[in-house]
Order: C-alpha cells, then sequence, then structure tokens
C-alpha cells in the first residue's frame, strides 16, 4: 500500500505558481509583446487557453514594403515550458480546440497557419505569382521567429497531405526553424510527366475484382453520357469559370472516381460499386458518393483554384487518364484531368522546383518521418527518406486518413518513440 500513500501525499501537497495553469490573460499579456499580432479573440477550450490570432505579412518577401496582409493562426496553448507544434494546413482553415496526433504525442502546445492565398488569408491582390513555396515557407520562417522567445521548448512541424509537403517544404528553405518534422500522407511529384499514379490505382487493394469493378463503372458513365449529363444538369451548376462546360466537368468527375475511391475508402467499400447493369440513376449517385459532381462546379473549384494554381505552377499533379486503356475512344477531354483544367491561365510551369525539394531531402535533409497510406493514391509517389534520422511508415491497407496510430503495434510504438524522443533531446 505503499504506493497509495505516496499518491495522497502528492495530491495534497500545494500547487506552486509554475505548475499552474497559464490563464488566458497570462497567455494574452504574453502574445500582446509579438509585433505585428492581432488577437481576435481568446478563451478556455477543453481546459487549455485557445486563441484566433492574425499576423501581418508581406505579400512579397523580396518587396517588404509593399502590399501586406493577415495570416489567420490559431494557438492552442499547453505551456510555454512545452514543445510547440506548427501545423501547417497547406489550404484554408485552421484547426479548433482538436489536437494533431503529433500535438498529443509530445503533449505540447499547437501553432495552427492558414495558408497565404487560402480563406480569409488572401492579400488584397490576389496576385497568385506570389503564392508560391518559397513565399509561404518565408510566412513559417516569420511566424517561427515571432514566437519563439515566448515558446523556447523544442519545436516540431506537421501536417497532412498539401499540409505535411508545405511543412517539408518550409524545412528546406529554413530547416533550422523546427527540429524535427512528420508530415502525413505527403506526395512528391518529382517529375509531373513520369507519372504512376493509375497504375498504382490498379494495384491497390487486395481484390482485383474491385478493381475492375471501377473499371466497368467508368467505362458506363462514359458509355452512357447522354443520360447522365441532364442529370448533372438538373443540379443547376454552372462550369463557365472553372471547367468550361457541364460535360467536361463530367468526364474529370468520371476520370477522378477511382483515384478518390482509394483515397477515402477502403476495399469494404468495393460491395458498393454498382455493376455492369445498374440504372443510371445508381452510376450517378455512386459517383456523387465517391466525388461529389458539385466539386467539379464553378462553387466547388473556387476554394481550390489558389491550390490548382501552385500545381499548375509548382508541386505538379496526377495524371489520371495516361494508361487508362480500357477507356479508349470514350474520352473527350482527356486532359480534364490534370490541374490547368480548372484554370482560365494556367501560370508557366517550374519543371525545377519539386527536383529541387527531392534533391534536398534525399542529400541533406534530417528529422523527417513520413506516414503513408498502402492504399491511398497519394503515396504513389513518395518522399524518399531522407539520409539522417528520417523515417518512413505505411499503413498497411490505409487511405489518405493514415496515422502513426494506424500502424502495427511494433511500428506505430517505433514511431512514437521517435517523435517523443524529438522532443525531449538535450
Amino acid at each position: 500500500m505503499r504506493w497509495f500513500r505516496l499518491l495522497i501525499v502528492v495530491a495534497l501537497l500545494p500547487v506552486t505558481p509554475a505548475a499552474a495553469m497559464d490563464s488566458v490573460a497570462v497567455v494574452r499579456a504574453r502574445l500582446e509583446t509579438i509585433a505585428g499580432l492581432r488577437i481576435e479573440s481568446g478563451q478556455m477550450m477543453n481546459g487549455k487557453p485557445f486563441f484566433v490570432l492574425w499576423y501581418s505579412q508581406p505579400t512579397d518577401h523580396h518587396e517588404t514594403s509593399g502590399e501586406r496582409f493577415e495570416q489567420r493562426i490559431t494557438l492552442w496553448h499547453k505551456g510555454f515550458d512545452r514543445p510547440t507544434i506548427l501545423q501547417t494546413t497547406g489550404y484554408a482553415g485552421t484547426t479548433g480546440a482538436s489536437a494533431a496526433e503529433p500535438t498529443r504525442l509530445a503533449d505540447g502546445n499547437q501553432l495552427g497557419v492558414e495558408q497565404r492565398f487560402f480563406g480569409r488569408s488572401t492579400p488584397a491582390s490576389k496576385d497568385w505569382t506570389k503564392l508560391d513555396i518559397w513565399q509561404a515557407a518565408t510566412d513559417h520562417h516569420r511566424i517561427v521567429e515571432a514566437f519563439k522567445p515566448l515558446y523556447g521548448g523544442k519545436w516540431l512541424s506537421t501536417g497532412a497531405s498539401k499540409g505535411g509537403m508545405t511543412s517539408v517544404y518550409h524545412r528546406r528553405f529554413y530547416p533550422a526553424d523546427v527540429d524535427a518534422t512528420i508530415a502525413y500522407v505527403a506526395p512528391q511529384d518529382t517529375v509531373n510527366d513520369q507519372d504512376s499514379y493509375v497504375d498504382f490505382i490498379q494495384r491497390a487493394g487486395t481484390d482485383r475484382a474491385c478493381n475492375e469493378a471501377l473499371r466497368t463503372l467508368q467505362r458506363n458513365a462514359l458509355y452512357r453520357r447522354s443520360t447522365l449529363l441532364p442529370k448533372l444538369t438538373q443540379l443547376k451548376l454552372t462550369y463557365a469559370q472553372a471547367y468550361g462546360s457541364a460535360d467536361r466537368a463530367f468526364e474529370a468527375a468520371v476520370l477522378d472516381t477511382p483515384f478518390k475511391f482509394w483515397q477515402y475508402r477502403t476495399q469494404a467499400s468495393c460491395l458498393l460499386v454498382p455493376g455492369r447493369n445498374a440504372t443510371d440513376q445508381q452510376l450517378f449517385a455512386f459517383i456523387d458518393q465517391i466525388v461529389d459532381w458539385s466539386s467539379y462546379s464553378d462553387a466547388g473549384v473556387a476554394p481550390y483554384q489558389a491550390y490548382f494554381y501552385q500545381a499548375a505552377a509548382q508541386l505538379n499533379w496526377p495524371d489520371v487518364s495516361t494508361g487508362t486503356t480500357w477507356l479508349k475512344g470514350l474520352l473527350h477531354y482527356p486532359e480534364a484531368g490534370a490541374a490547368p483544367a480548372t484554370l482560365k491561365a494556367p501560370p508557366k510551369h517550374d519543371p525545377n522546383a519539386m527536383p529541387d525539394i527531392d534533391r534536398w531531402v534525399r542529400t541533406t535533409a534530417s528529422r523527417l518521418l513520413f506516414v503513408y497510406g498502402a492504399n491511398d493514391p497519394w503515396s504513389a509517389e513518395q518522399f524518399e527518406p531522407c539520409p539522417h534520422d528520417c523515417h518512413r511508415y505505411v499503413v498497411p491497407a490505409g487511405n489518405h486518413n493514415a496515422t502513426i496510430a494506424n500502424l502495427p503495434t511494433a511500428q506505430r510504438t517505433a514511431a512514437t518513440a521517435i517523435v517523443r524522443g524529438w522532443v525531449s533531446a538535450q
């Protein structure tokens, strides 16, 4: 019973100021010392101070005296002496008081950052030529510099999908900003015209009949274009600003269906794929469940056009039509699945941006941990582990929601130990 008595003694010890939870007022006072930071709100959420913040950034980091915009940040505060997790979203929005996996593993603070030119973090000029990986990395660099005097513990960065890509790009240009990076389901499409996505999808899962069913679905939908298109037009969506026509948007959605099926579904959903004798309504409804017809309309594309611009300019994009021999003679717009298809004036493509990232990761980077899903099409082209304390894990049968927690026990234990070791290292 000795341990029980000891616990009672510890419980009765007075709480020292250092051990007390920081109040919203205490954290706010510290945040107010950061130049260029505006505090929108602060409150207790899930027992911890949570803030919505706005940080002033130059639209062009090469010309800092020009236009500025405010970048949205959320801070979930654990303690000034705790590790800090920089969570890059890659898109609009930042996490609320919901801890990312590395935040939970490190028991740390979480600093979520909305990407420039997404959501409300958009310069008035909307000049997308200032939306490149270096400009975004420099946003994150300035944020780290601003918050580090307050949060002196270890720093990790993380993100999923495009957010994971963004976290790696930040490290490429500012490798010393954080101590390590955990990137989830982050593709690395190094050479745009050497894609393996279609082949990867045909090998996804362990049931060959499933992928044959998805191919049949695509063929069926395109064969029945004349009867399915009226169903699409009945939704009263518009396409003038993005794909240009309902027909082109229809084809883009059909091309994307196997990709998005494996991105978010599992092999258990294979039984739901409509067969050869499916009705038009069954085909239409299933494709809608997988890709969402409205996401190919002007309204659906608008929140992501900045991403399509980035993909066309630097990030590259998945080729979902080349190699689809089963669709021979059925495609009117084989380019409809490409990022530039959504842009009226696609930018000039930079073929050097991704090879530079790939080269840095392979030869110079350190303390990177990648998590992929074995069936996730975005895992078709992965970052290669770097030479210094770098790790890559693949969740068996995993999709785009793969996490460390989904790994087999031994790998989960190892990955968890790596993350916690990074924040506890002296």
